[in-house]
């Protein structure tokens, strides 16, 4: 049987959630739905794993990466986990890290609009443009 470690899951609209999971690469995919990619966009030991392709999926805009100044400068698409690193392996978060994270991320979201489509019939009463002096 293999480890567990606690991460901490964002998933797009909702608060953040501390969860622990298998300690294998099928789990990880699953959860971010994909191959995983790990960015480590902090000072310490903590990466973001995200799906690889989550923007050329399309999946849904998540919460931004932000610089020391706190400026984003990327946005995450799709559900992503936060674990901490230890040499090239995933370690569970501290307690202290995951309410850093927890704070950060729930204050952080990102709301998006569907936009909506025309209708595919123009109603009745717009259908016929009234024809104009001169036209037949």
């Amino acid at each position: 049987m293999s480890d567990k470690i606690k991460i901490l899951v964002v998933e797009p609209m909702k608060p953040c959630e501390v969860r622990e999971i298998p300690d294998t690469l099928e789990a990880m995919q699953a959860l971010v739905g994909g191959y995983i990619q790990a960015v480590y966009p902090f000072q310490e030991e903590v990466a973001v794993i995200c799906n690889e392709e989550g923007r050329n999926l399309d999946l849904p805009y998540n919460r931004p990466l932000m610089d020391e100044s706190g400026l984003p400068y990327d946005i995450v698409c799709g559900t992503f986990f936060m674990a901490g690193v230890s040499g090239e392996h995933f370690v569970s978060l501290t307690e202290e890290q995951i309410q850093r994270y927890k704070d950060l991320y729930d204050n952080v979201m990102i709301v998006t609009a569907v936009k909506e489509q025309p209708p595919q019939e123009m109603p009745a009463e717009k259908k016929k443009k009234p024809k104009s002096k001169g036209e037949r």
